[in-house]
């Protein structure tokens, strides 16, 4: 963890001097929420970031957004060849076609969550309803 005197304390991975990944950290990452729909963006970027670093992922966040119909699950349940096309020449986003069909399957795998207490009841619902707090004193 780091933070001088006045400035925020940040954990290591953010790095100095990057504006966008203080502000994730500082305002987004970890921070409990329980809307369904968030989580299911953040659940679907995680599977995009797989193999790359998180930093890459938050600065094309904006065209995923775009790409994936501001994460809209009833439609991204579907799309079809066409779409998947569409998002293998976008080159705002990652293209991988595994992952891209991946979010397609999470997209329906969401839609089914719904039909009970959705993602963020199910998530939730796994560690009682209240985050787990680390205190860790090294990134070690």
């Amino acid at each position: 963890m780091s933070g001088g005197e006045g400035a925020p304390v940040r954990c290591d991975w953010v790095g100095i001097g990057d504006a966008e990944y203080a502000r994730y950290h500082d305002e987004e990452w970890g921070v409990p929420h329980a809307d369904d729909r968030r989580l299911f963006e953040k659940l679907i970027l995680e599977g995009f970031q797989s193999g790359l670093s998180w930093i890459t992922i938050l600065r094309k966040r904006e065209n995923f957004r775009k790409a994936f119909h501001q994460f809209d699950a009833e439609q991204m349940a579907r799309y079809g060849a066409r779409d998947i096309e569409r998002l293998m020449a976008d080159a705002g986003i990652v293209r991988n076609r595994a992952k891209i069909e991946a979010a397609i399957d999470n997209a329906k795998a969401f839609l089914a969550l719904a039909e009970g207490d959705g993602l963020a009841g199910f998530l939730w619902g796994q560690v009682g309803g209240r985050p787990l707090i680390h205190r860790r004193r090294t990134m070690g």
